[in-house]
């Protein structure tokens, strides 16, 4: 997995993405820190809107980019959003109203929608060939792990002898070393998209997205993962500070658990993915998610939940977590053209956050109105419908070589090498010439 370090290009630009989750990760653990100062026990409600404005601007920002990166530098356009978001976390240690947090998180989250995919799109010209790309992955993931470990422990230490108010200046330090990574290599330019209007250019990753079985599969699974991870995000401090009583530093240890099942899902899963395909990978981790939500609910009924068990629950559910969501990438890869690549990947990241979108306003609002094992069971059958939604729209059998006819076309079109208007096979990917899957025989 660590060979494709040896390319200069994808090692400088992972240390940026691994430095620059850091930041964000610290910058998680103070704005609940921060949250709780301004609204109290309310503090989830304030939090789980915040994150609802993030979503927001995911949603709306992504495919509008993803529709016009192509047209501008990409080096340019990744330090961009990376100062942006430098600037905005330098004023957030001065906001006093909850109106103010809510504005800044929009601006930084519109940058985060507008680099993200982009990144994400950037790393298959990287590495052309499929096994670097797959290990690529691995480590992308891995480097999101990282992040949910190193973070909150490193908030902890930090906690112990600072102010919560200066982990927003090491958010700062990295977004500025991610700038300074990305200005360290030369990128290859992004391939030109397909012509076509403003609204083409701006729908076409949804509608290649939407017309993929597999895809389809996937947009379910997302509401399953969110409604789980909204879970931990939205609700630990209100359960450490508010219903336990414990310390700020304990959030980050709470969140440290998370990350710490994230990271041991993360060491297995590149050797279970070689024994065992994508969806027999994804679907059963995503119903565990939804098995230990329901589970813990029933267990803490009537009672509050310990912190002992808090702990556990955590751990188990970073271990779902990881497991449903690092083959997704490969499941973007091989369902779209290097062409239609960008558009795809912003569609996913639209479309994911969507569902953080419902989730994260519902686990505050559940959690502030009617108590924490309610919210768990809640969230849990989410999890659960998610996970039997997907495994209806995702066919068991998913071959990347697809039989069909094209019925359309004219027999001398270069695509058909003269075989007319009989059945041939070659990877199927929705694009100009497939415009939908064909129908399953037999």
């Amino acid at each position: 997995m660590l060979s494709v370090l040896a390319n200069r290009t994808y090692r400088h630009l992972f240390a940026a993405q691994l430095i620059a989750l850091i930041g964000t990760g610290l910058l998680t653990v103070a704005l609940g820190l921060l949250a709780f100062r301004i609204a109290g026990d309310r503090a989830g409600t304030v939090l789980g809107t915040a994150l609802a404005i993030k979503m927001v601007a995911y949603v709306m920002v992504a495919p509008v980019a993803g529709a016009f990166t192509a047209q501008l530098p990409r080096r340019a356009f990744l330090v961009a959003t990376d100062l942006v978001r430098a600037a905005i976390a330098l004023l957030l240690p001065f906001v006093d109203q909850v109106w103010q947090i809510y504005v800044l998180i929009f601006v930084l989250q519109s940058a985060s929608a507008a680099f993200t995919p982009t990144f994400q799109a950037t790393i298959p010209d990287i590495l052309p060939d499929e096994g670097d790309y797959t290990r690529a992955l691995s480590l992308s993931r891995l480097a999101y792990d990282l992040e949910n470990l190193l973070s909150p422990t490193l908030a902890a230490l930090l906690l112990m002898v600072m102010s919560y108010n200066w982990l927003f200046g090491g958010t700062v330090v990295g977004f500025l070393c991610s700038a300074a990574l990305v200005v360290s290599v030369t990128l290859p330019a992004a391939r030109k998209e397909r012509t076509g209007g403003i609204y083409d250019r701006t729908t076409r990753g949804l509608r290649i997205y939407l017309a993929t079985p597999r895809l389809r599969g996937l947009f379910a699974l997302n509401l399953a993962v969110a409604a789980a991870g909204a879970m931990v995000i939205v609700n630990t401090v209100v359960i450490v500070q508010a219903l336990l009583g414990r310390p700020q530093d304990d959030v980050a240890i709470a969140l440290g658990c998370f990350g710490g099942g994230s990271m041991i899902a993360a060491l297995v899963l590149p050797r279970v993915l070689d024994r065992l395909s994508d969806r027999g990978v994804i679907l059963p981790s995503a119903a565990f998610l939804g098995v230990v939500l329901v589970g813990v609910a029933v267990l803490t009924w009537g009672s509050a939940i310990g912190w002992p068990v808090l702990l556990g629950t955590w751990l188990a559910l970073g271990i779902g977590y990881s497991a449903a969501q690092t083959p997704t990438g490969r499941l973007l890869r091989r369902s779209a053209s290097p062409e239609d690549r960008p558009a795809v990947f912003a569609a996913q990241f639209a479309l994911s956050h969507a569902s953080w979108l419902l989730t994260y306003p519902l686990a505050g609002w559940l959690g502030a109105t009617v108590g924490m094992p309610a919210t768990l069971a809640v969230l849990g059958a989410l999890t659960v419908a998610g996970v039997a939604a997907a495994a209806l729209l995702w066919p068991a059998s998913d071959p990347d070589v697809v039989a069909h006819a094209h019925g359309d076309l004219d027999p001398s079109h270069p695509h058909l090498h003269g075989i007319g208007h009989g059945r041939h096979e070659h990877a199927f990917v929705i694009d100009d010439l497939h415009r939908q899957w064909p129908a399953r025989t037999g």
